[in-house]
């Protein structure tokens, strides 16, 4: 009889146990979004493609021609879908640059942003040059730095250059330090899986 007692006390015991690690598992929900090794891994390696992106951009003379891809008589970037300081929406400019983001981020299912920070920018809100929405809260960040001289050309829809130097253009959202050097401009992508 009393054989019998504890091994229906153990049963009862484990039974409680049991509902109460079921229940603990109910509570938590795991989603795609949960912050995990896998998530931060994943983050790290948008990073490193954001990073490898701008840094070949440069290499191959695609990025300054970007940031110099400015319609002089509209006072906005070519084609942008927005007055104002040139933005983009959510469509790249159709020059070198944008075909890389296009490739890089648009057939991985990636959204992104691209701000252009200045020297001397002591506002908290960059210059808008592609826009896809508010980012998550797994986004990453990446950014290259390079210098604008006031010799630097703009460039035409085709993406040659034209006859206008940086220090001839009007109303170019990055402002003229005054100097041969232009202004020092901070190119940053912000990505995030959708």
């Amino acid at each position: 009889m009393r054989g019998q007692a504890h091994t229906l006390e153990a049963i009862v015991a484990s039974l409680v146990l049991l509902t109460g690690l079921i229940f603990a598992l109910q509570m938590t929900a795991v989603t795609p979004l949960s912050a995990s090794t896998s998530s931060q891994h994943i983050e790290n390696q948008q990073r490193a493609i954001s990073d490898g992106l701008l840094a070949t951009a440069a290499e191959r003379n695609a990025l300054k021609p970007a940031l110099l891809y400015w319609d002089n008589s509209s006072a906005q970037y070519h084609n942008a879908s927005e007055t104002g300081l040139g933005v983009y929406a959510s469509t790249p400019p159709d020059n070198t640059f944008g075909a890389m983001l296009e490739r890089v981020f648009d057939e991985r299912g990636v959204a992104y942003n691209v701000y252009i920070r200045f020297r001397g920018d002591r506002s908290q809100s960059p210059i808008i040059y592609l826009y896809n929405g508010r980012p998550s809260d797994n986004a990453v960040s990446a950014s290259y730095t390079l210098t604008l001289t006031d010799d630097d050309h703009l460039y035409d829809t085709d993406g040659t250059q034209n006859e206008t130097t940086l220090s001839e253009a009007s109303e170019f959202p990055v402002p003229d330090r005054g100097d041969t050097v232009y202004n020092t401009v901070r190119v940053e992508v912000v990505s995030w899986r959708i």
